[in-house]
């Protein structure tokens, strides 16, 4: 019997699993190896490991909550029944009083030829996780709406050469000339590459010249389990969680992207490392 099972080996999770070893907790960690930023060249934004690789962070990671007796687990997840009973891939179950969800999301990208092979280098999504890098480069913005004004208006503060390509929706707002923003409309055909650096994109037959490019994906939460489950959910389709991460099913608890996809890396892991400290408030004075 487990304390506490902790789905997902991210930044949130990793953070959660040395709270819960440090308080002395028997935890596992079951981790499937699909981190959502695997294709980024480094972490920015978290204090002390600005740059770092991914893999690096999380290897680090490891190490450290393997030095307080956290059991690594590396597969997946298929099933938990209250109780809490966590069937895994390979054939073992687990039992768990407690159980955290950390498990992320995944970024849907528009389906533009010549986009995805660029996705984490030289198209990226969060302008304060990959601003720096393409600063002061010849920027463009692939969004709509009020989405894609705002993107470009912020995109604007690492570089004076910023344009927005807003497919096929009109695009009125003056803020966007008073930046010296330019809006190319039309149907967006093409990423254009040379070699390995992006070097274009093409609307209707024009190549518009550019360094980088940032998109507006859409954010799927991977809370199939928190489903499952029965966890109660918003309107968007995000697990609902009280302000210390407590899910709507007693015992199960959820943290990070899963819950928020507007945390970045720094803050999944703070997020993580607030819920298992609850939890194990919780079972303390169970």
């Amino acid at each position: 019997m487990y304390d506490v099972v902790i789905v997902g080996g991210g930044p949130a999770g990793l953070s959660a699993a040395l709270v819960l070893g440090r308080a002395r907790r028997r935890v596992a960690l079951v981790d499937a190896g699909e981190p959502r930023n695997a294709r980024a060249v480094g972490v920015h934004g978290f204090l002390t490991r600005d740059g770092m690789a991914p893999a690096d962070l999380l290897a680090v990671g490891r190490a450290e909550v393997a030095g307080y007796g956290v059991e690594i687990i590396e597969d997946k997840v298929l099933t938990a029944e209250p109780g809490f009973a966590v069937r895994l891939a390979g054939g073992r179950t687990l039992a768990a009083r407690r159980l955290l969800v950390t498990t992320g999301l995944r970024d849907e990208l528009p389906d533009i030829p010549g986009l995805a092979e660029r996705w984490g280098t030289d198209v990226v999504v969060c302008p304060y996780c990959h601003g720096y890098e393409v600063r002061d480069r010849p920027l463009g913005v692939i969004a709509t709406g009020e989405l894609g004004v705002h993107k470009a208006l912020l995109v604007g503060q690492w570089s004076a050469d910023v344009v927005l390509f807003p497919g096929t929706e009109p695009v009125a707002d003056e803020r966007l000339a008073d930046r010296g923003i330019e809006v190319v409309p039309g149907e967006i055909t093409r990423i254009v590459t040379e070699g390995d650096r992006l070097t274009g994109v093409e609307v209707a037959g024009r190549v518009v010249p550019r360094g980088a490019v940032f998109v507006a994906s859409t954010f799927v939460p991977a809370g199939t389990l928190l489903a499952d489950l029965g966890c109660e959910v918003d309107e968007r389709g995000w697990v609902r969680v009280d302000e210390t991460g407590r899910t709507s099913v007693p015992g199960v608890w959820a943290a990070g992207n899963v819950v928020d996809p507007m945390l970045q890396v720094i803050t999944a892991a703070g997020a993580g490392s607030f819920a298992a400290a609850m939890i194990n408030n919780e079972l303390v004075f169970a």
